[in-house]
């Protein structure tokens, strides 16, 4: 049997993970089972829309759940460096594309990943071009799909 994939994370990023669990197991699940209950109650389960939207909540919450429990199981816990003037891990990088804004990123595990919070997986096409590279140095991006292009980097920290 082949061993589950390790998952890095920080130890904020594990502490956020195992509080969305709980809030999960602990309010969504009772409140979602208490919702398919009622919507039994009805009668006729067959043109039930309530059931049915209740049931496919239950289903995409409990895909969470084993989500988040496998964070949970395989983690292994990232820390940041000393800073080292390149880009890294849990690092702070403002970059700039051609002529268009600066703009400041967080070099993060996938599983904590968010980019309209600023914080970019160092798996993703952009963490993938910026990981080594210093101030003033321009990378290429070159996305799974669309066209690539090219950022400066302004500031590391």
């Amino acid at each position: 049997m082949a061993q589950p994939p390790q998952v890095p994370i920080t130890e904020a990023g594990l502490a956020d993970v195992r509080r969305e669990l709980n809030q999960l197991i602990e309010v969504r699940r009772p409140d979602v089972i208490q919702k398919i209950k009622a919507a039994r109650e009805h009668g006729d389960l067959s043109e039930n829309f309530e059931y049915h939207a209740a049931r496919n909540e239950q289903t995409f919450l409990e895909m969470r759940i084993q989500e988040l429990e496998a964070i949970v199981r395989n983690h292994v816990l990232v820390e940041g460096q000393a800073a080292t003037g390149v880009v890294q891990v849990l690092g702070t990088v403002t970059v700039q594309e051609e002529s268009g804004p600066e703009e400041t990123y967080v070099i993060v595990p996938p599983a904590e990943a968010d980019p309209v919070s600023g914080k970019i997986s160092f798996e993703s096409a952009m963490g993938k071009a910026l990981l080594g590279h210093r101030e003033g140095e321009e990378v290429e991006v070159e996305p799974p799909t669309g066209a690539s292009y090219s950022l400066r980097i302004l500031h590391i920290s």
